[in-house]
């Protein structure tokens, strides 16, 4: 058995093996980033989460005194931006920017694929939320949610709403709407985001879940109206418009997606947070809350656990829609 002074000693060289060691990963965290960071998106260049992106890349690099770099590979349901990122080392020199139907309704959609987003990254950073409208034609008998409603009662599987896409926030808060209403309607999804709001403006589409970026022109051009916000309060950029209960549609009804910057696993604690730390800082600098204001976009600033919070209560959501819907994008 080693004697008392000798595990005494063991132990003072384990503590300053430790302190060496932490020592060490300070400045490693404190140093970054010590070369250009690239940030990979599934969106693509113009896009709202593209422009957001851009600024707040700019806003990065100035802060970091590096090249900010962002390559955009749009397509694949997500997945090409996804296995890119996901092959670059865990050291916070590549982040991936994802909406929350990436991390929380991709696992669901794509069940053969065993792919779980967060099983592969993890979350570091949010930028936004983004609240979605219900959008009808100008000259759409639908003045409320009411309206709407009882029409798609009095005519089970007869009444059409357009999404950009299975799987997208505006389909499965259709889905939702259904499930809510005890409605059946048919869902019309678009490749087009523009073809679709164009659709929806001349009423070949009877309505359809909206962003304000992806719609302003057409409802700036008067071909749109906006009878109900998906939210549980009026957004203030759009402050006539009622919210989902005012307009007589489900109040437990809200329609949104948030967007967050995500890691390749492994990344150091220490880095990840100061990341977070700096993308928060970013945030909040008076030129993106007023270009985020245009958007009608909620900046948050969430902490990673929160971040994961959020996804899992949307993947809750989804994973029942999904199966209800026997949705697939096999």
């Amino acid at each position: 058995m080693p004697s008392i002074p000798r595990l005494f000693a063991a132990a003072a060289t384990a503590t300053a093996l430790l302190a060496g060691a932490g020592a060490h990963a300070q400045p490693a965290a404190a140093d970054f980033p010590s070369k250009p960071v690239t940030l990979v998106t599934p969106f693509a260049a113009g896009s709202g989460p593209d422009a957001v992106l851009r600024l707040v890349s700019d806003k990065l690099s100035r802060l970091w005194n590096q090249r900010v770099v962002i390559d955009n590979k749009p397509g694949g349901g997500g997945f090409i931006a996804i296995e890119q990122a996901r092959r670059a080392a865990p050291d916070g020199y590549t982040l991936l920017q994802l909406d929350s139907e990436h991390i929380a309704a991709l696992p669901h959609l794509y069940k053969s694929r065993h792919f779980v987003t967060l099983q592969h990254f993890d979350p570091v950073a949010s930028l936004f939320r983004t609240p979605f409208f219900v959008a009808v034609g100008a000259d759409s008998k639908y003045k409320t949610m009411s309206d709407l409603i009882a029409d798609a009662k009095a005519h089970p599987g007869q009444i059409s709403y357009g999404s950009w896409g299975v799987g997208s926030p505006g389909h499965l808060g259709g889905q939702q709407l259904d499930a809510l209403t005890g409605t059946r309607m048919q869902h019309v999804p678009y490749r087009e985001v523009s073809q679709l709001f164009a659709n929806v403006g001349t009423g070949e589409v009877p309505w359809s879940f909206a962003s304000i970026p992806s719609s302003q022109g057409i409802y700036k051009a008067g071909k749109l109206r906006y009878i109900a916000v998906a939210a549980a309060k009026r957004v203030p950029q759009m402050p006539d418009v009622p919210t989902m209960a005012e307009a007589g549609g489900p109040p437990s009804l809200e329609v949104n997606s948030f967007v967050s910057l995500l890691a390749p696993k492994g990344v150091p604690a220490a880095i990840k947070a100061k990341i977070n730390a700096d993308v928060a800082k970013v945030i909040a600098d008076p030129e993106i809350r007023a270009r985020f204001d245009t958007f009608a976009f909620e900046p948050l600033a969430w902490s990673p656990e929160e971040i994961e919070r959020q996804a899992e209560a949307k993947s809750k959501v989804y994973g029942e829609l999904v199966r209800i819907g026997n949705i697939s994008l096999e």
